[in-house]
């Protein structure tokens, strides 16, 4: 995307009433730098977050692109599963909460608002994935993303590892548990709304279901998901729901990927059969239809 994108989808995005923006990598280029710095300065309401690696050069990166925002955050991680921990980041457990404690003290000492993932969490050793987030939060994360890097994790054992950290974390009081969820096994929604069944109050999700391999969490089905059956959820994201299809065009355009017709909540065929379901004598669409295409922007079509 080029900045011009990147800065037209925020300001969209804000409209909409997203709380948090995750607007780019610190230290990963300097145009990745820039579009941070430029988020940062438009931006009024949203949170303003820079995702950061473990890395003193990364978060005081993100400190000074974030310089001018009027709400900012932080969000650093590190790997905590047995296999990252051996092939990736080739350091032992205790080096790892080293690290973590380290890293997100430095946050702090730059940043009000920390947010820290354990990355792998899905595959990670439950006792270990407990200190881990443990000393996150005593080092001062006042959110806790669980991330189902690989997409990996099933809706009822998901559900499950976010009601055992809230159980078993002795400070997990002190932060919002939050999700990140990949779509591997086609799942990342479900995940998502089964930890927030289960007490998460933040989730990490992206326009279209953008994202690496098969695509993160979709920001429209979570949110209509929430919107359509607040008997079940019990939640409300706030969101201005009749700026989705707006916003999907916008993504889908400026990243060069086409939103598929049968895809949920914005693809073309969703409302399709409204006029036939009128014709039968169903005035209201209830028969077929769970939402309005005007629910999420579509007007009247």
């Amino acid at each position: 995307m080029t900045l011009a994108d990147r800065l037209s989808i925020a300001e969209a995005l804000e409209r909409m009433g997203v709380d948090v923006i995750e607007a780019g990598l610190a230290g990963a280029s300097a145009d990745e730098t820039k579009a941070l710095r430029e988020t940062a300065a438009l931006l009024q309401e949203a949170v303003v977050c820079a995702l950061a690696r473990a890395t003193t050069r990364d978060i005081d990166q993100a400190a000074e692109a974030l310089s001018g925002a009027r709400r900012r955050r932080v969000h650093t991680y590190l790997s905590t599963s047995p296999v990252h921990m051996a092939h990736k980041l080739q350091m032992t457990p205790d080096e790892v909460l080293g690290l973590i404690g380290d890293s997100v003290a430095h946050a702090r000492n730059l940043f009000d608002d920390v947010e820290w993932s354990p990355e792998d969490a899905t595959r990670s050793e439950p006792d270990f994935l407990c200190r881990a987030v443990e000393r996150a939060i005593g080092a001062g994360a006042a959110t806790i993303t669980v991330s189902d890097t690989v997409g990996y994790a099933m809706p009822g054992e998901f559900a499950a590892l976010i009601a055992m950290l809230r159980d078993r974390v002795p400070n997990i009081d002190k932060a919002v548990l939050s999700v990140h969820c990949h779509d591997d096994l086609g799942l990342a929604v479900a995940n998502s709304l089964a930890a927030i069944g289960a007490g998460a109050r933040q989730v990490q999700c992206t326009v279209n279901g953008l994202g690496p391999r098969a695509g993160n969490a979709s920001l429209e089905e979570i949110v209509m998901a929430i919107h359509a059956r607040a008997e079940v959820m019990r939640v409300d994201t706030g969101l201005r729901t009749e700026h989705i299809a707006g916003v999907s065009r916008m993504v889908a355009a400026a990243s060069g990927r086409a939103v598929p017709p049968n895809k949920s909540i914005v693809g073309a065929n969703v409302f399709s059969d409204v006029t036939a379901i009128a014709e039968d004598g169903d005035q209201t669409g209830t028969l077929y239809q769970v939402l309005t295409p005007q629910s999420v922007g579509f007007g009247d079509s």
